[in-house]
């Protein structure tokens, strides 16, 4: 038994070396961690447990059949954060550049396939050279194992995708279908063919920082969520999100400390909206003064920043935030705000974190560059999105509420629960420029003034139509707020709405507008 123990331990030891003490440093060199203290600082002290550690390839060909080292360039396992049981795969550069073979494969769908089974979340670190060239087709099967699990526990737990390294060719579509991708400037990279094979295709000249580094997914692409300066950041980040969302899509979201009044009423807002409508302002004050302690995780910060989404707590409630942005393109939606909001509240509504909408919104983008990129096919997903929600969603209206965007940004006619209004709220089919221009055009153009014939017909155009109170009166908003008491309102109607039940019709699944 002693011999056997001993033996246990030195391969325990080994399987902790990767590939080696050099390849180790040479990973630290270039400003990365090894698999293991990535674990180390994403998981709770002395949480993780490891499994398959002495898992080897299979493989026969080439140079590999001799060098068999333990693991096979992947760590997996179980451990929790915050105390929230979770399941982890981290690859590792320093053994066959962490690519993916046969059992590299299997050793990450057990652990998809027990997080399904338990109903817990799955953190991938991803840090891969791709397929296994020396295994063939058989890595190439590994990786649809993987797409299809990652598709089958889409919307029942929660995936999370840090890539720390580069991630290529099929390798991106593990990340692409899981719910949120965080990258690290300098050292991680994601695109479906690398900078030489553009350059042999479209001799378009590009390094990889420029094709798929994690300010272009951020910012242009859409493709990550966030972006990190360095793996300790956004390792601490995922952590942070575990805040927020739950388990899996039949638990509630854990709960904020509720240490901010619920009562608590901001004179700041009472003069928040200028008093010109064209003019400008910062949703992100509203956040803060009605958020618990201010604060707001904001996810896509550096995407389609018109809109604004991410999670907070509200009287204690796990919520998802949207809200458009006047500070930016006056926050009108355009396609990528359309996508970039849609992807988020569908996440909300899979796993019951309750949706509070901020409205501010003049309308869709116009031109023909949205036109001819499908903005009636991508507005309508995030139209879709609110409609087929079930979760509690509320709704405040700032100011301007035009168009057909008034009816996708969580309007009662999409079952919006509780829709309130600040008396500076404008909801109009138009603003009253394009109104009076098109119902009074032949006047304006007769009359000797038409600057002056324009202003009139707005004024009496606002007069009638231009706030909240229409609106109201048919119910369409629940009530016009005083807008100092836009937190203990919200936080009301999230109390009440505790319990909601809804549901759509029995279905295999819709055909949302993809």
């Amino acid at each position: 038994m002693k011999d056997a123990i001993e033996r246990l331990e030195a391969l325990g030891r080994e399987s902790l070396k990767g590939g080696g003490e050099a390849r180790l440093e040479a990973q630290r060199g270039r400003g990365k961690l090894t698999g293991r203290e990535r674990l180390d600082l994403l998981l709770d002290d002395d949480s993780f447990v490891e499994l398959d550690r002495f898992v080897t390839h299979r493989s026969t060909d080439f140079d590999l059949a001799d060098r068999k080292i333990l693991g096979d360039g992947v760590i997996t396992g179980y451990g929790t954060i915050r105390g929230q049981l979770v399941y982890v795969f981290s690859q590792d550069f320093t053994v066959f550049g962490g690519s993916l073979g046969e059992a590299h494969a299997e050793k990450i769908v057990k652990i998809q396939d027990m997080a399904l089974r338990n109903g817990a979340p799955v953190i991938g670190l991803n840090d891969s050279g791709g397929a296994r060239i020396q295994e063939g087709v058989v890595a190439l099967g590994g990786y649809a194992d993987i797409f299809l699990r990652n598709t089958l526990a889409s919307g029942v737990i929660p995936q999370i995708s840090v890539v720390l390294g580069p991630c290529a060719g099929g390798a991106v579509y593990s990340p692409a279908i899981t719910d949120l991708v965080y990258m690290v400037r300098g050292t991680s990279f994601m695109f479906v063919t690398g900078p030489d094979v553009v350059k042999t295709v479209t001799h378009e000249e590009i390094d990889k920082e420029g094709l798929g580094g994690a300010d272009v997914h951020a910012e242009t692409s859409g493709v990550a969520h966030f972006a990190h300066d360095d793996e300790v950041q956004s390792l601490a980040a995922v952590r942070e999100l575990f805040r927020y969302i739950p388990p899996n899509n039949t638990a509630r979201p854990p709960p904020g400390s509720g240490t901010d009044p619920p009562d608590r009423r901001s004179e700041k807002l009472a003069g928040l909206i200028p008093e010109r409508p064209n003019r400008p302002y910062d949703m992100s004050v509203v956040m803060r003064e009605v958020l618990d302690d201010g604060v707001l995780y904001e996810v896509h910060a550096g995407f389609a920043r018109n809109l604004v989404t991410g999670f907070a707590h509200l009287g204690g409630h796990s919520v998802g935030i949207v809200a458009n942005q006047p500070a930016v393109l006056a926050g009108v939606l355009d396609i990528d705000a359309s996508v970039k909001g849609a992807r988020f509240v569908r996440f909300c509504d899979a796993f019951n974190i309750p949706l509070v909408v901020f409205e501010d919104v003049p309308g869709f983008l116009p031109g023909v560059g949205q036109e001819h990129g499908g903005i009636i096919r991508h507005g309508a997903k995030l139209l879709y999105a609110f409609c087929e929600a079930t979760v509690p969603k509320v709704t405040v209206v700032t100011r301007k509420a035009y168009g057909g965007a008034y009816d996708v940004m969580n309007s009662k006619h999409v079952r919006g629960d509780v829709n309130l209004g600040w008396p500076t709220a404008e909801i109009a089919v138009m603003g009253p420029r394009g109104a009076v221009e098109i119902l009074f055009r032949k006047e304006i153009a007769a009359a000797a003034d038409p600057d002056a014939a324009i202003e009139a017909r707005m004024a009496e155009y606002r007069e009638k139509f231009a706030h909240p109170y229409v609106a109201a009166g048919r119910g369409y908003l629940d009530d016009v707020i005083d807008p100092r008491d836009t937190r203990p309102r919200l936080i009301s109607a999230l109390d009440m709405l505790a319990d909601k039940r809804d549901a759509n019709p029995p279905k295999k699944h819709g055909n949302v507008p993809l």
